[in-house]
């Protein structure tokens, strides 16, 4: 009998590397847009739920008070510790410049307004992203993993409407008072230090901030909080529901819920920053 020969064909470097491409594409930018999708059709049904449960006076307070004070337990210490030292370092250096250009009765304006319009708002992102945003995304996994979300959905339940709307308006709540009390305690923080360390005056220091600052600036940090806590909610509640492989997928869920919401609200930060520049210029005298 003759031998039959077997013909194998050896990929080409250009099959490669269309394979690598391809690869490339379905695990990362297809994923990517796939992800966001799904966390904007969420964000759209909890917000629809959450207005409906309120017209209906079905709204799970219980759940949402009970949310809040555990957002508020987790984040409040953290947010204490990391302004205070942010407030100070902040403080230090706009002393030193405005000391270097002659400009030092101006000290209280630029550090009370830059405090207001960025460090509490970036304070607020970092500490929601980190703290509620973790907390959240592994409550959830942990429910997911435990099947507990799938037997809510056999008992006819709605997980959004249940879950993710209670959290998305404490995680907004939250957000809210976080970023108002980073507020005082970064001004406080930037007084003293003004006062007691750079050897200013407390006059001159209120006297700069109150001829530049309006009301729209806290306005504005408060409308950014919000923002930060409803980005949040929606990708840690996202993250979480979605989480896979048992306790290490909650880990990588954790992970993944913490990155995103961080990029996520630095790049809203940056976009409401320039909206509000654009149209409420600053105040010029």
């Amino acid at each position: 009998m003759g031998s039959k020969s077997i013909s194998t064909s050896v990929p080409t470097d250009f099959d490669l590397i269309v394979s690598f491409c391809l690869d490339w594409w379905r695990n990362h930018p297809r994923c990517a847009t796939e992800t966001a999708g799904r966390q904007v059709s969420m964000a759209w049904q909890a917000t629809a739920e959450l207005i409906r449960a309120l017209a209906d006076r079905r709204f799970p307070l219980a759940e949402f008070l009970r949310q809040s004070s555990f957002m508020a337990t987790v984040s409040v210490t953290p947010t204490l510790l990391v302004a205070i030292p942010i407030a100070a370092i902040v403080s230090i250096q706009i002393g030193a410049l405005v000391s270097q250009v002659g400009a030092t009765t101006f000290i209280g304006a630029v550090n009370g307004l830059g405090i207001i319009r960025q460090g509490a708002p970036l304070v607020t992102s970092l500490m929601i992203a980190g703290a509620v945003g973790s907390s959240i995304c592994a409550d959830l996994g942990s429910r997911t993993i435990r099947e507990e979300i799938d037997a809510m959905r056999v008992m006819g339940v709605d997980p959004v409407r249940r879950l993710v709307a209670p959290r998305l308006l404490a995680a907004v709540l939250v957000s809210m008072l976080l970023c108002g009390f980073v507020v005082f305690i970064g001004f406080a923080t930037g007084y003293l230090f003004d006062i007691f360390v750079q050897d200013g005056t407390p006059g001159s220091y209120l006297s700069t901030f109150a001829s530049f600052a309006v009301a729209s600036d806290l306005l504005v940090a408060l409308v950014k909080a919000a923002v930060f806590g409803a980005l949040t909610a929606i990708i840690a509640c996202d993250c979480g529901l979605n989480t896979k492989g048992g306790p290490g997928g909650v880990a990588d869920a954790v992970n993944s819920a913490v990155v995103s919401s961080a990029i996520v609200l630095f790049a809203a930060n940056i976009a409401l920053t320039q909206i509000y520049n654009t149209l409420l210029p600053s105040k010029v005298l």
